[in-house]
């Protein structure tokens, strides 16, 4: 077995104290381990902490444009090394290696984006009703923040935390998703190679109880941004608010996407598959639930089953793959329960459906695109996240009515409608609940330098990238300034 993969404390690679490991497994292929990852304890995580706290005050000292400098090298360093990344994403996360090389090019701009933030950081001077006094406001670090994120990005969504994070002044204690370890170890590591100091970047892998609970326990710790599922979350929030932490949250999403009697229905329907079914549906972000008006209901259907059945599913690693595998077991799982609670609540199978087998599918964790036609909005189909390729279509009688299944949902992440009239747009902008919002595109597929995050039961806090990540990561402070004439 080669060495295992380190925690990165202080500025130094180190095992966890136990000296145990845990397996990173390809999903496409079980029986290859793509490395082995410290199962950490909370001693490792109060060293992180300790190391964290000690250099922050160093690090916020340093100007701002300065820090924005080890963004940029870092940025580089991955660029040399682009298909090497993508194809260890692929292996241990399970998408395929066009949207793997995708997500490394995304997090190599979000580190660009960020470490040009650090020439950004602009403040307000405003006017005071009194003569001689001069307002102004400052950004001001946290001090040391805690980073959980979870696997279904795990190149990106990492960068898009720690890259704030460390232009801001904060120092960092970052616990990746144990499914998906090594891309971000990779950043870290790229990081490190850039110069960052002792201390400023610590990254301890291992289980999510163990690792999260000591996090939040750790006294140094001033804010923690977290990406996972919305229960996990709810936990998070509750004893994060016990000590009055800054807490940001991105969890569930139930995203519909309303087609409209006026769309292009092969435009429609590519958008749905893309929405439902890229990346094995495994984004906070994907189509699971398409409302569609009742005019157009059959024609469109039969163009988007047609267009789902001609997709490829397969080991990533090949070409002309269209959708890898679900993550792990246990998500395979969960998508196939939910198809059985979808099928004994009346809902028609329409395509799909079926744990794939036979030949090299018997190694890894893969499903049909799955679709379900004559779902109404109490069924569970209709309401809790399924995480997979299963969507959902509903009838919806007029605009109204479409409006009205859509935001019947505990979840407000994003939306989509596929229409060309310009005031239905509109209406659907106003009155959707969701805080992405896309017309005649997929729900997924958000760009870093736009804010990110959702409604209801979705998120909670402040966004995420742009220039409104820093909020989350800074306070403001306000300056009255007397001077004399």
């Amino acid at each position: 077995m080669a060495s295992p993969f380190l925690n990165f404390i202080a500025g130094e690679w180190v095992p966890c104290r136990s000296q145990a490991t845990f397996a990173n497994v390809n999903p496409a292929n079980v029986d290859d381990v793509v490395g082995h990852f410290q199962s950490s304890s909370a001693e490792d995580v109060n060293d992180a902490f300790d190391a964290a706290a000690a250099a922050q005050p160093a690090w916020a000292a340093l100007p701002a444009p300065k820090r924005g400098e080890y963004l940029f090298k870092a940025a580089e360093i991955l660029s040399a090394v682009i298909p090497r990344l993508g194809e260890e994403m692929t292996r241990e996360e399970g998408k395929t290696l066009p949207e793997a090389i995708g997500e490394t090019n995304r997090t190599i701009n979000i580190l660009r984006y960020f470490g040009a933030e650090g020439a950004r950081q602009f403040n307000h001077q405003i006017p005071s009703e009194r003569e001689n006094v001069f307002c102004y406001t400052t950004r001001k670090p946290l001090g040391v923040v805690g980073l959980i994120t979870p696997w279904n990005f795990p190149s990106a969504i990492p960068t898009w935390k720690t890259a704030p994070a460390l232009v801001a002044g904060n120092t960092v204690v970052l616990k990746p998703a144990s499914l998906s370890p090594l891309s971000a170890l990779r950043i870290v590591e790229a990081l490190h190679q850039a110069g960052i100091p002792k201390g400023v970047l610590n990254f301890v892998t291992g289980g999510g109880g163990a690792v999260g609970n000591a996090m939040l326990a750790h006294p140094a710790l001033r804010a923690l941004s977290f990406t996972g599922s919305t229960d996990v979350g709810s936990q998070v929030y509750e004893k994060a608010t016990k000590r009055r932490l800054r807490v940001q949250l991105e969890m569930g999403g139930k995203n519909p996407t309303i087609v409209l009697a006026d769309a292009d229905l092969d435009n429609a329907a590519a958008i749905l598959v893309n929405g439902a079914f890229f990346s094995t549906g495994q984004k906070c972000t994907a189509c699971s639930r398409a409302i569609i008006e009742r005019p157009i209901y059959n024609a469109l259907v039969d163009k988007l089953l047609a267009k789902t059945r001609a997709l490829k599913v397969g080991n990533g690693l090949e070409a002309g793959i269209d959708i890898g595998p679900a993550v792990d077991e246990a998500q395979l799982k969960t998508n196939l329960s939910y198809i059985e609670v979808a099928k004994n609540e009346g809902a028609s199978l329409l395509c799909g459906g079926n744990r794939l087998t036979g030949g090299a599918y018997d190694k890894g964790y893969f499903i049909e695109p799955t679709v379900f036609g004559g779902v109404t909005p109490e069924m569970r189909i209709a309401q809790e996240e399924v995480f997979g390729p299963v969507l959902a279509l509903m009838v919806a009688e007029d605009f109204d009515d479409a409006i009205r299944i859509a935001n019947g949902v505990k979840f407000g992440l994003s939306a989509s409608i596929v229409s060309n009239n310009l005031s239905r747009v509109h209406q659907f902008v106003q009155r959707i609940e969701a805080g992405l919002i896309t017309v005649n595109l997929p729900t997924a597929g958000v760009e870093y330098q736009l804010p990110f995050g959702g409604t209801k039961e979705s998120s909670f806090g402040m966004r995420e990238q742009g220039q409104l990540a820093l909020d989350f990561y800074t306070e403001s402070r306000t300056v009255y300034l007397k001077h004399t004439v």
